[in-house]
């Protein structure tokens, strides 16, 4: 139901809470009416109750029971969607995991665009209420989520930048060209750290990125290095930055200038260390130049229409798609209706939900792309001969994902229901507002840091099981369930898991847009609070 004080934010995510008040704590969930399963959302004991079958075992948090005798061969339904089939036959009331499910995907596939699916989905979504039952509720595909009216027309406190862009952060970085000069890099940061402790000024942070590349690299894996490199000098939550190279090294400095391309002089400086006499003395003296300029920056209002935010998940369970998930695609469909963007990554965590996406493309030219950047990594799977579809990792399996089917429906849960505008290869900038897709892998630093390399001011990364590190960016994380937020209050910033408990969708949502504008204003979260701060470049190749 929508008031007169309300707006509804339409084609929200696949996947959404009920709104009902009376239960204190849900037990169990059946996502969608045509499921064969449930999923416990706490941990169940045998002889309990769950759409009326009795447990014959325990179900941890997570897992998922079995609601009517299935027969080897049978397809498991999850999502409304089939995450894979059991190997051995498997009675009502137990629990199915990874040991007696398997994938039914495999190789390469053959796609067609067929958008009309996408807006039946849309067109379809029920528009009441879940349907409640005394200790479950059942999550419908859709309704929308309603937020209040205030919502709209929201504000943040950033950075303008000379190039148009905006920063969040106002931060000087060093930059190695090359892995030999870590060490130098990181003696500049902390010394130029203790000489500006104390002082007044805008910058929050002095920050070194040591890698391992630069040299003794070929083809793809060296320009990758740079491309990424580059992409930082021009990202705006620097302030200023300081690139540092031994000059010996494959990434040669002059060659590495031309690819990054006309800068501000006066906050991007270079140098090479085999050319100055003590390079140390010399990075600080260019670390006085910028900071001379950049800590006079101010934070001024900027619309939130100017935001990029990068969605990933890491160490997910069984609830990823059913709490933090859903909950990051409200917030992306409703940044993206505020004119800002969005960034979904992870393209082996696509596969078994790349359909969905296809068909939500605003035009065959994105759908073209986005086939190519499915099967390129699937290509890339079998030139390595390696299995394209064994992705659930040993902690996703403990937390109750089986199939990489199961795990892509979760992971696409992030990015709503919106229109896919731009697909992205890696190293590439965002150039269109709205959702994109970026070519990555599923690892949580490599993936990050290509989210922000693409110009993400922000990650915002769920996650079931925890995890503490941070990219080059704020790096907030989203916990899926209570226990992990109560245990590991130093790394996790929100909790989605009181939308398995007791809070619904649309008291949560507007309660997280507030924290990630806070977080865009300047507020920490605890990867910055900790200093856990690292870059890890994509490689494929050979090390010379």
């Amino acid at each position: 139901m929508v008031t007169d004080d309300s707006t509804v934010i339409q084609n929200g995510p696949s996947v959404i809470l009920s709104e009902a008040k009376n239960l204190l704590i849900m037990k169990y969930i059946k996502i969608n009416p045509d499921d064969n399963v449930a999923v416990a959302l706490t941990d169940l004991q045998a002889g309990e109750s769950v759409e009326g079958v009795k447990l014959s075992a325990d179900v941890p948090r997570g897992h998922k029971v079995v609601l009517k005798d299935m027969k080897a061969g049978d397809n498991v339904i999850k999502y409304g969607y089939p995450i894979g089939h059991v190997i051995r036959d498997a009675a009502a009331g137990s629990m199915v995991d990874h040991s007696c499910i398997k994938t039914n995907l495999e190789g390469l596939l053959e796609y067609k665009y067929e958008p009309w699916k996408a807006e039946i989905l849309r067109r379809s979504a029920p528009q009441d209420d879940s349907v409640v039952t005394d200790d479950s509720t059942v999550i419908q595909n859709g309704p929308s989520v309603i937020l209040s009216a205030s919502e709209e027309s929201r504000t943040f406190k950033g950075f303008r930048r000379a190039d148009g862009q905006v920063g969040i952060r106002n931060q000087i970085w060093i930059i190695p060209t090359v892995g030999c000069v870590n060490g130098i890099c990181e003696q500049i940061a902390r010394r130029f750290r203790a000489e500006i402790e104390g002082r007044a000024g805008s910058v929050d942070a002095v920050v070194a990125f040591p890698h391992n590349y630069g040299c003794s690299q070929l083809g793809a894996d060296h320009q990758n290095t740079r491309t990424i490199l580059a992409d930082m000098v021009h990202h705006p939550n620097a302030g200023g930055v300081l690139v540092v190279s031994l000059g010996c090294e494959n990434n040669q400095l002059d060659a590495f200038r031309e690819l990054a391309g006309p800068v501000d002089e006066d906050r991007v400086k270079m140098f090479t260390c085999q050319q100055v006499e003590d390079e140390v003395e010399f990075g600080l003296q260019k670390l006085r130049e910028i900071y001379a300029v950049c800590s006079l920056d101010e934070r001024v209002d900027v619309p939130v229409s100017e935001l990029r935010v990068g969605l990933k998940c890491g160490g997910s369970d069984g609830l990823s798609g059913i709490t933090a998930n859903p909950l990051l695609g409200v917030f992306s469909d409703w940044i993206v209706a505020q004119g800002g963007t969005t960034v979904l990554t992870e393209v082996p965590e696509m596969f078994g939900a790349e359909t969905i996406l296809m068909n939500r493309c605003q035009d065959e030219a994105t759908f073209d792309k986005t086939v190519s950047l499915i099967n390129d990594f699937k290509e890339y799977f079998m030139a390595q001969g390696m299995p394209v579809y064994e992705n659930p990792s040993p902690g996703n399996k403990a937390g109750g994902i089986s199939t990489l089917e199961e795990k892509s429906l979760g992971c696409t849960q992030k990015c709503g229901k919106s229109t896919v505008r731009g697909v992205l290869k890696y190293g590439e900038r965002l150039s269109v507002k709205g959702l994109n897709l970026l070519s990555a892998p599923g690892n949580d630093l490599v993936a990050s840091t290509a989210l922000a390399a693409a110009g993400c001011q922000i990650v915002l990364f769920t996650t079931g099981r925890g995890t503490p590190f941070g990219s080059f960016v704020p790096t907030m994380k989203i916990s899926t369930n209570t226990p992990l937020f109560e245990h590991k209050n130093g790394w996790i910033d929100f909790n989605a898991g009181v939308l398995a408990q007791d809070q619904t969708m649309a008291e949560v949502a507007p309660r997280f847009i507030d924290a990630v504008l806070a977080a865009a204003s300047g507020e920490p979260v605890n990867n910055e609070l900790h200093n856990y701060r690292e870059i890890a470049i994509f490689k494929s190749g050979v090390t010379l």
